[in-house]
């Protein structure tokens, strides 16, 4: 038996299963023949779905043979049917970046040749619009509603460098914000391929506007999709040359602090307690900074959230004690923020329910677990959902639990956008 037998024998479509572990109906198609392998992280929640061991999902991933007709659900992995919305928005989101992005390297007369008109644009109202899109992005609890309203205005953007003779420069900084937001969204849906392509196309434009705090935020994004897959060498050396470009950049931004904040996650991750510790002590001067030097829309470290990142860099070293301690402690903080974030705190229940696993206490890891799986499933977050597969490689001997197996469930079957 294949995957794509197993897969049809659980009763899942290609578009469930998808669902279910928060990829695209293509990447099932891929799996089922061989020519991609599920990431770490999506091997684990297959498992669970499929309800086999990941010793039994190996032999299930061996492609399968390659004679004979293929059948509907194989062709439309290559061809797409033009009925899929969601994978039409996609397209035409990446054909308008794509489009954007070489016109940002263009000088502004061969980008005025492309067009016969020469409708300006205001480089300040994309500016000011970009800084409302972030806005929204941050108060939307599915961050992939802001998708269309971001499309829009690219494909303006995309208008105002074909024509525009003036503020060039200025657009370029509007590109780069905008490819920044684009990658924010595709993060967050667990699209890792499409964030590190906006971020790189971020960062290049951000070079070419010579504007080094935003080149930097480029790169620490960049930087999240390592993190994300435990690449932590890669991340380090990503957020090192971000650290030089943000001492180039402005001091009354808090980009540095940002940069410092990320980097103590890759320590941790590579079990540098020194080094994390440092890079957090760094990231706490960010509390010397006045006026909105801290949120200029691409960037918005304040460190609001530094109680919560220090517990979990904790947890990743094994302090347990200290980790339980100051997430507790972020919880009350965030408890106290109107309009809270339900990523935020989902993030920290999700630490506190893995601090519970460590310890082998089922009791811990349910009570927090679900309160924060009730928190993915109200927020649509795909960051909540990611956070709560990796949890689950935490609970080991707890899977005999009929407690934690059942938590395992509900998080192997959440939807992520």
């Amino acid at each position: 038996m294949g995957l794509a037998e197993r897969r049809r024998a659980r009763g899942y479509s290609q578009e469930k299963l998808a669902r279910l572990l928060g990829v695209d109906r293509t990447t099932v198609g891929r799996w089922e023949n061989g020519r991609v392998e599920p990431q770490p992280l999506q091997r684990r929640g297959l498992a669970i779905a499929l309800e086999v061991s990941l010793h039994e999902l190996d032999s299930l991933l061996t492609p399968p043979p390659t004679a004979g007709p293929r059948t509907s659900e194989q062709q439309s992995v290559d061809h797409p049917t033009s009925g899929d919305p969601d994978e039409m928005i996609r397209r035409e989101f990446l054909r308008i970046l794509t489009v954007s992005g070489a016109l940002t390297a263009l000088s502004v007369d061969e980008a005025e040749a492309l067009t016969d008109g020469a409708r300006k644009g205001n480089p300040v109202d994309f500016a000011r619009m970009n800084r409302h899109l972030w806005q929204v992005y941050r108060l939307a609890r599915s961050k992939r509603s802001v998708c269309p309203v971001i499309r829009d205005q690219l494909t303006t953007l995309t208008e105002a460098l074909r024509t525009t003779r003036s503020g060039s420069h200025l657009l370029l900084n509007a590109a780069a914000d905008l490819f920044q937001l684009a990658g924010e969204v595709a993060f967050d849906s667990n699209r890792y391929a499409d964030a590190a392509a906006f971020y790189s196309l971020a960062a290049s434009v951000s070079k070419e506007a010579g504007t080094y705090d935003l080149w930097a935020c480029a790169l620490v994004r960049h930087a999240y999709v390592d993190l994300s897959e435990r690449r932590y060498p890669q991340a380090a050396e990503t957020l090192t040359a971000a650290e030089r470009l943000a001492g180039r950049g402005d001091s009354g931004l808090s980009t540095r602090h940002w940069v410092a904040s990320v980097q103590a996650e890759a320590y941790a991750g590579l079990g540098d307690l020194t080094a994390c510790e440092r890079a957090l002590d760094r990231a706490e001067k960010v509390k010397v900074l006045t006026g909105d030097s801290a949120d200029v829309g691409w960037l918005r470290f304040d460190g609001t959230r530094l109680a919560e990142e220090r517990g979990a860099r904790y947890l990743r070293l094994g302090r347990f004690e200290s980790a339980e301690q100051t997430l507790k402690g972020a919880l009350e903080e965030i408890a106290l923020v109107a309009g809270q974030s339900y990523r935020r705190r989902g993030a920290v229940l999700t630490d506190l329910s893995a601090i519970g696993a460590r310890r082998c206490d089922a009791e811990q890891v349910v009570v927090y677990g679900e309160e924060a799986v009730q928190l993915a499933k109200a927020s649509s977050s795909g960051y909540v959902a990611r956070r709560l597969r990796g949890l689950c490689d935490e609970f080991g001997p707890l899977s005999q639990d009929h407690r934690v197996a059942e938590l395992g469930a509900e998080i192997a079957s959440l939807s992520t956008p």
